[in-house]
């Protein structure tokens, strides 16, 4: 007979936070905008800490990690106010907004929004090459190239992963984060 054993206690509360930002409703009397976009930059923030190993990541331990943003701006400015004064595994975070022709050099973390998806093909081919996390908030977010897609689930904002695109990318996600998505997408199962 198999025994199993209990998860410690730590463990629980390591993936504490990520359970809370995905439980978190969009609310109907709420401006739906307005908690989509605190919920997303929530989550955001908290990607980076989930990353165990990509190239991307700065070898100075001073360094900052830089999210780049196309197509978000009102995330941009959440996102900004979220995490002033906050560090992600001892480094700062830097946000950026993209523009179109902008490329991915320097980021850790690139945020497509939903109407720039479609035209975000290059960019996230980029961002894979370069060994850059890639989040998009599109139906289509995963075909188009990204590793993380946001997804509204019941009134809940959830995320779904894609472990082909993590691996073209080179980019090791902690399985507590894969533990917590919506959906862990692998070709051939």
């Amino acid at each position: 007979m198999r025994r199993l054993h209990p998860v410690p206690l730590w463990r629980l509360l390591l993936i504490l936070p990520l359970w809370l930002a995905a439980s978190l409703p969009v609310p109907a009397q709420t401006p739906p905008l307005s908690m989509e976009r605190s919920v997303k930059a929530a989550f955001l923030y908290k990607f980076l800490g989930y990353v165990e190993s990509t190239p991307s990541l700065p070898l100075d331990p001073g360094a900052p990690l830089t999210v780049g943003l196309l197509g978000a701006d009102d995330i941009a400015a959440e996102l900004s106010r979220v995490t002033q004064g906050r560090t992600v595994n001892g480094h700062a975070l830097l946000v950026r907004v993209l523009r179109e022709g902008d490329g991915p050099a320097g980021l850790q973390l690139l945020f497509v929004g939903a109407e720039q998806t479609a035209r975000a093909g290059p960019l996230l081919r980029a961002a894979q090459q370069a060994g850059v996390l890639s989040v998009t908030e599109a139906g289509n977010g995963l075909q188009a190239g990204g590793v993380i897609n946001f997804r509204l689930v019941d009134q809940h904002i959830r995320f779904e992963v894609s472990l082909d695109a993590a691996e073209r990318s080179n980019i090791k996600l902690s399985s507590r984060l894969l533990s917590v998505a919506y959906a862990v997408l692998k070709s051939g199962s």
